[in-house]
């Protein structure tokens, strides 16, 4: 029997709810209410979380749940994530090497933005979460096969995309 803290287990996972909750509906606002009803519905089970075998993966599948939820009663129709949600890093030294990165950087995002929901998910909990196949699998109900399969289909995709893009001079 684990003894499962609110404040130590779940409240840290936070950031990885919302990172999750925006790259499914791909809206900052809804995203931050995704969180907060998140939180609010593993604080209302808090009894029987001792018998939770992984708190961010159940954590994780709460919030998946209720961001498609949100999408199907939206009807999809989200504004893609700001400028302001990029956050990368500023290596270049030049201001025309930063502005060729910051488009590189938004043509990427524009392109994840674009793919398939199962995709996207899984692409976000193993690129940019670092969760592996199993916790991924857990998280949205499908075999670690088909999670690599997504996976895989989202990065060749993402490189398809990519390079079209590039080979057109955009």
């Amino acid at each position: 029997m684990k003894n499962i803290s609110f404040r130590n287990d779940v409240l840290p996972l936070k950031n990885v709810l919302y990172r999750l909750a925006l790259r499914i509906t791909l809206n900052k606002e809804e995203a931050e209410d995704i969180v907060q009803d998140t939180l609010m519905k593993v604080w209302n089970r808090r009894d029987s979380l001792q018998n939770v075998d992984s708190i961010e993966a159940f954590s994780l599948t709460i919030c998946r749940n209720l961001s498609l939820d949100r999408m199907k009663r939206a009807g999809n129709d989200s504004q893609p994530i700001g400028d302001e949600e990029i956050g990368s890093a500023d290596t270049a030294s030049d201001p025309y090497e930063r502005m060729i990165q910051k488009d590189r950087v938004e043509l990427v995002k524009r392109i994840v933005d674009s793919l398939p929901e199962k995709q996207r998910s899984c692409m976000q909990l193993r690129d940019f979460e670092g969760k592996s196949y199993k916790e991924i699998a857990t998280v949205l109900g499908l075999s670690e096969e088909q999670v690599k399969v997504n996976i895989f289909r989202a990065r060749q995709a993402v490189k398809q995309k990519y390079k079209e893009y590039e080979g057109y001079g955009l």
